[in-house]
């Protein structure tokens, strides 16, 4: 039984996630911090990194407390809530820097339905270069209209 509620703390949080991703760009990256996301939407520097990059970062601390919350104090589900978290931000790197913005060239020729399909509604919301207007969604669940 601990095998399973430890399993399942790993998908619930990983799939928390997905809604905290989504929560976190349209309430406080198009809100509050703009200042570090708008260089994502309309690049004003050469750099290879962005000052979005930074979101990043907030995340691996949040999951590198819950893996102290396990190695230190004993919380059980510490470890898989961490790699839940862990997983989501690597899967989160992996579509949306490498597959869809193409930060580093690999996953080019991946072409079927859903992979357009999220292509086509993240080229939709960056056509928004202010803060106010861009749709926010998730990086996995995306709208079916964005699927034809």
């Amino acid at each position: 039984m601990e095998n399973f509620l430890w399993i399942l703390s790993l998908i619930g949080a990983f799939s928390i996630m997905e809604f905290l991703a989504w929560f976190t760009h349209k309430y406080i990256m198009h809100g509050f911090l703009w200042v570090l996301h708008k260089d994502h939407h309309k690049k004003d520097h050469k750099s290879r990194f962005e000052r979005n990059d930074t979101f990043f970062l907030f995340y691996a601390v949040v999951s590198m407390l819950f893996f102290i919350s396990w190695s230190d104090y004993g919380f059980l589900y510490g470890l898989p809530i961490a790699i839940g978290i862990f997983l989501y931000g690597l899967t989160y790197f992996l579509v949306h820097d490498i597959f869809i913005h193409q930060r580093f060239k690999i996953f080019r020729n991946i072409d079927n339905k859903y992979a357009r399909g999220i292509r086509r509604a993240h080229k939709i919301h960056h056509k928004k270069i202010n803060k106010e207007g861009g749709e926010c969604f998730g990086m996995l669940f995306v709208p079916k209209k964005y699927f034809k």
